[in-house]
C-alpha cells in the first residue's frame, strides 16, 4: 500500500467536472483506490465514486490523502497525484 497527500488548488475543490476527472483516470488502475479529506479528518472513501468523492467537501486549500493497493498502486497514486496538483486544468 502507497498513500500520499497533496492540497487541492482549483478553485472549485472536487466538484462537479474536476471530480468525474479524478474518478475517470482513477478507474484506469486495478489497484483499490480511495481518498480522504485530510483537513476535515474525513474517512477514506472510494476514489472510483463520483458519489463519495462529492460527498468528500475537498474545496480547495484542502489536504487530501490518496492511496492506492494493488499490483499497478505507485503509477496510480503518481497519476492521481500529478491530475490533482495540476488544478483539473482550471487554473
Amino acid at each position: 500500500m502507497i498513500c500520499r497527500m497533496t492540497e487541492i488548488v482549483n478553485p472549485s475543490g472536487l466538484h462537479g467536472r474536476p471530480a468525474a476527472q479524478l474518478v475517470e483516470a482513477a478507474k484506469r488502475y486495478q489497484s483499490k483506490l480511495t481518498i480522504r479529506n485530510v483537513t476535515e479528518h474525513g474517512e477514506p472513501v472510494n476514489a472510483k465514486s463520483i458519489v463519495r468523492i462529492l460527498g468528500l467537501s475537498a474545496s480547495k486549500g484542502k489536504t487530501v490523502e490518496l492511496c492506492a493497493h494493488g499490483e499497478d498502486e505507485i503509477q496510480a497514486i503518481e497519476d492521481l497525484i500529478t491530475l490533482i496538483d495540476s488544478g483539473f486544468g482550471e487554473i
